[in-house]
């Protein structure tokens, strides 16, 4: 009998080993998965300095929840040369050289500057041209001003088109990739790779316009104009067609519904952290549209619940040469036209307090780990 105890209680307590083993186990596992960063690839117009631009950027290169892969540049609201400078001497200024800044498409696949200025002198004057706007205009292969100092850093080698295709190959199923500027660096990958919008996770993209409720110029008499798809409307055609798992859109609509503040950018200066020194050096201010347009879009990546109400139609640009051109189209599944088109995911409203909160947070926190 007393055999039998003794060996019920070695099974007990065998049992009660291998049961704290697999719960042990069981939140090492969970605790990996928690701290897993999400993949990203910002494909960025990175003007500069401040703006923004490289305050999206930054918003993702801060979050301890981000890991990115890389930066590729495109020509949008500078030049990208000026823009690749830029964004190269904020990441020294950060101390993120470790991410590779890749140089992408200097020109969109088909407009040029000279038939835009033909065909506003036809359909009536344009407010913002990005790096063609005449009162800040240089030619492409020179920097502009460079208050914050050139880079002493160099680009990666390669283009950014290639590097978009190898990373999503490399990381199947797992890069989002985030669209801050001109898609004719995505539409180049499609055209070497038509499968690199399925290898990717997702498509992220801050742009297109519906029906903005704004006194802003930009967009009274021609609300469905957009920059960014505008610039290159052709690239974004190819990019919105294709076979994206998911695509998500931060429109003119949600934009302008927020602010940098003197308030808010007083708030950033008030930190210590390589980010928040850098917005508050060069962190700039428009009069009554300071809209925190790319922001946003990344913010909303790193917590979707700041989006309290969105949508899903399907987008297109309007490619015809005519006087909508570059312009935002949108269907309802009721009706839409009977070509391949894909559904976007609008978003409509948001937080702004937790967007405010989540933006000044992120921008005085320490730099994360590599």
């Amino acid at each position: 009998m007393m055999a039998n105890a003794v060996k019920l209680g070695f099974e007990v307590q065998m049992k009660t080993a291998r049961a704290v083993f697999v719960l042990v186990l069981l939140f090492a596992c969970l605790q990996s998965v928690a701290q897993e960063k999400r993949k990203i690839i910002i494909d960025q117009d990175g003007a500069g300095p401040g703006g923004t631009d490289q305050q999206s950027m930054l918003l993702l290169i801060q979050s301890p929840q981000a890991e990115v892969l890389g930066i590729t540049m495109v020509t949008g609201d500078q030049w990208l040369k000026a823009e690749t400078a830029h964004t190269i001497r904020m990441l020294e200024l950060v101390g993120r050289t470790d991410i590779p800044v890749i140089m992408g498409a200097e020109y969109p696949l088909v407009r040029s500057k000279e038939e835009t200025e033909l065909a506003a002198q036809r359909f009536g004057a344009y407010t913002w041209l990005g790096a063609w706007t005449p009162r800040f205009y240089h030619p492409p292969d020179q920097l502009g001003q460079m208050p914050e100092g050139e880079p002493n850093t160099k680009p990666a080698d390669g283009d950014a088109a290639h590097f978009l295709v190898q990373t999503v190959r490399k990381f199947p199923g797992q890069v989002t990739i985030y669209a801050g500027g001109p898609m004719t660096n995505l539409a180049l990958a499609i055209a070497i790779d038509p499968e690199f919008p399925r290898f990717a996770k997702e498509l992220v993209f801050m742009g297109a316009s519906l029906n903005p409720q704004t006194n802003n110029p930009e967009f009274v008499n021609t609300p469905r104009r957009e920059f960014n798809l505008w610039f290159d409307p052709e690239a974004a055609h190819v990019v919105l067609r294709a076979p994206w798992k998911k695509i998500v859109c931060t429109p003119v609509d949600i934009s302008v519904k927020t602010r940098m503040t003197t308030e808010l950018l007083n708030r950033i200066k008030a930190g210590t952290s390589p980010a928040a020194k850098y917005i508050g050096q060069y962190g700039r201010l428009y009069g009554e549209y300071n809209y925190l347009w790319d922001e946003l879009a990344a913010a909303a990546w790193l917590d979707p619940s700041l989006i309290t109400k969105k949508e899903n139609r399907f987008m297109d640009v309007d490619i015809d040469k005519g006087a909508n051109y570059g312009f935002t189209l949108t269907w309802t599944e009721r009706d839409r036209p009977k070509v391949e088109l894909q559904a976007v995911e609008i978003q409509q409203d948001l937080d702004t307090d937790r967007f405010y909160k989540m933006f000044v947070e992120l921008l005085n926190g320490p730099k994360p780990q590599k």
